[in-house]
């Protein structure tokens, strides 16, 4: 079968390649290769930035978006061949942390926690590729075309549920929410955002394209001028920042009102500085009790809510979140990006 495969740590060894196909062990579904979202990590891990490959290989496959169907599962499984599947990203590490134990594995706490795609697992991008039944999460079959959004929806999933835990300390009913950045992960925010019923704005450096159309779309409100405009006009209660750009950072913690919470999704690239009132920042969290949080990944509750999600969405509004669909064989073009693009696939079974 033919699988995208790297080395992890070496810029340009990205290939298309023709392995063995997996045979499924005791407990787990073979899948169909469906498709394959390309997002900022795997694009990292393409440039040699970071990855670690299976124990005893020095190349591994890529992947973490994944979409799937069925062809064998594990008999009394709750899957049959035919059905639409999403493999989970992460696995607990063999001598579990207190969270990991728990099922909380998306807040590992000693960091031996194994990932797909990423983290001492071959990824899902491969024509036919294999996950544990417990590790697997079926979808509505309507989804076929935007399934592959799920994963970035379970981030999504369990940066809202934070939300709503954190908030829960004291009275907290939110009106408004600001998201700094269109693209997949700000886009699924704003859109649950919009789902709950709050006055969403969203704030991108875009002013054309198909970023400010989806936005309205969603019934919310499309800034490009300024971090400071979107603000005023926001005033939000919460913030979330999808950017990763260490100055929206900090605009974005400066933001909410009161009893604000922001919740930082962007991972910034280090080595970069930046002049910040770090004085005037901590007097602002501490008098109005804010409330700044980073989170990351997603486990077992959050892919169920994340598919619950999709299933709701209009289905439409996210077929045209992905802009670009690129044949496996050339796999290229979905590395290297175009002005309009928001989310980019690789169509599995494609040429």
């Amino acid at each position: 079968m033919r699988a995208l495969t790297f080395a992890p740590g070496k810029q340009g060894t990205l290939e298309l390649a023709e392995i063995d196909d997996p045979a499924p062990g005791e407990g787990e579904l073979l899948v169909e290769g469906l498709a394959l979202g390309v997002c900022g990590t795997d694009k990292e891990l393409a440039n040699g930035e970071y990855g670690w490959a299976p124990e005893g290989a020095d190349r591994m496959v890529i992947g973490h978006e994944s979409l799937g169907r069925v062809k064998t599962a594990p008999e009394g499984s709750d899957f049959a061949a035919g059905d639409l599947v999403v493999g989970v990203v992460r696995r607990p590490d063999p001598e579990p942390c207190g969270a990991c134990a728990r099922g909380q594995f998306d807040s590992c706490r000693n960091g031996d926690y194994t990932e797909r795609g990423i983290k001492q697992l071959d990824g899902y991008g491969s024509e036919l590729w294999t996950v544990e039944a417990e590790y697997a999460v079926k979808l509505d079959p309507e989804l076929s075309d935007v399934g592959v959004l799920l994963e970035p929806m379970s981030v999504l999933a369990k940066a809202w549920d934070q939300i709503d835990r954190i908030g829960s300390r004291a009275w907290f009913e939110p009106k408004s929410v600001l998201v700094t950045g269109a693209g997949p992960i700000g886009l699924l925010a704003a859109l649950i955002g919009a789902r709950r019923g709050l006055e969403v704005h969203v704030y991108d450096h875009n002013d054309h394209g198909p970023k400010p159309k989806l936005v309205a779309d969603l019934g919310a409100a499309y800034h490009h001028e300024s971090m400071a405009a979107a603000v005023e006009a926001a005033k939000p209660d919460i913030v979330i920042e999808a950017t990763g750009v260490a100055d929206l950072v900090f605009d974005a913690i400066s933001a909410t009102g009161a009893f604000g919470i922001t919740c930082l999704t962007g991972v910034s690239s280090a080595g970069r500085t930046s002049d910040v009132d770090a004085g005037g920042v901590n007097r602002q969290i501490v008098l109005e009790n804010d409330v700044v949080f980073g989170t990351v990944n997603a486990n077992l509750d959050h892919y169920a809510e994340a598919a619950r999600q999709l299933a709701e969405a209009d289905r439409a509004w996210l077929r045209r979140m992905i802009t670009r669909r690129v044949p496996l064989g050339r796999f290229e073009e979905a590395f290297r990006g175009e002005p309009d693009d928001v989310k980019v696939v690789i169509d599995l079974t494609g040429g």
